[in-house]
């Protein structure tokens, strides 16, 4: 094995928001603000964590809108993409939550976490290295880390909606990652901290899927699909 992972595997694909950045913790909040205000007038229970593992993370922002809002049985218009945030619209509640996001990033910056950092330093020359992700905002994010400079391939939020590619938990955004690295699924490792994100790596057939468990829920990565699951990428090192 190298660096933790199988003989055979030549490729590494990294989720970006809890697994390359601690920024899962800012998206956290932009939801829990959205819904929360959304949910206030209408005398709703407030968002809770487990909606946010159940029914956001890891899926493109506006799936996120559908499938919460479809587990409170509350059903409100599609809208189109460029909906303004006050508008309460399936669109419209997801640029909300863009919008939010982006204002919590331009205060608080962005923090790679260092055991991420150490392993894509030594994998290096070993893995080609890409990044999927539901966010739209990648590219700026990965700048504002210092984590651009590893990835060979991005597959992000704009790519999925473009190319019109399902959202995780399906598989699509990864098999596309793997696609632009140029190496069969199963020669590639998906690196993933959300629910949905394993179960899309283990549906798109990749040869090794790691959990990475920033939230408790270890054992949940493990059924939903993880071959191992690790608190930091360190511990593969």
């Amino acid at each position: 094995m190298k660096l933790g992972l199988p003989d055979g595997i030549t490729a590494c694909l990294f989720d970006l928001d809890g697994v390359l950045t601690s920024t899962a913790v800012l998206h956290r909040r932009a939801w829990r603000r959205t819904f929360d205000d959304f949910l206030r007038p209408r005398g709703e229970p407030l968002f809770a964590e487990e909606d946010y593992i159940k029914y956001v993370d890891g899926r493109p922002r506006y799936d996120g809108v559908r499938t919460f809002l479809a587990s409170r049985g509350i059903t409100v218009p599609e809208g189109a993409p460029d909906d303004p945030p006050d508008r309460d619209t399936v669109h419209g509640i997801g640029n909300r939550k863009n919008e939010l996001i982006d204002a919590i990033i331009r205060q608080e910056g962005v923090t790679p976490y260092a055991g991420t950092v150490r392993y894509l330093e030594a994998a290096q020359g070993l893995f080609q290295i890409g990044v999927v992700t539901s966010s739209a905002n990648a590219e700026r994010v990965l700048e504002a880390a210092g984590l651009a400079k590893y990835m060979q391939a991005r597959v992000d939020g704009v790519a999925i909606s473009r190319d019109g590619l399902r959202g995780k938990p399906a598989p699509d955004s990864f098999l596309a990652g793997a696609r632009l690295l140029g190496v069969e699924p199963a020669r590639a490792a998906v690196f993933e901290d959300a629910l949905a994100g394993v179960q899309a790596g283990r549906e798109g057939g990749f040869g090794y899927v790691v959990g990475v468990d920033r939230a408790g829920q270890a054992e949940a990565l493990r059924e939903s699909g993880a071959d191992v699951v690790v608190e930091d990428l360190a511990e593969l090192l």
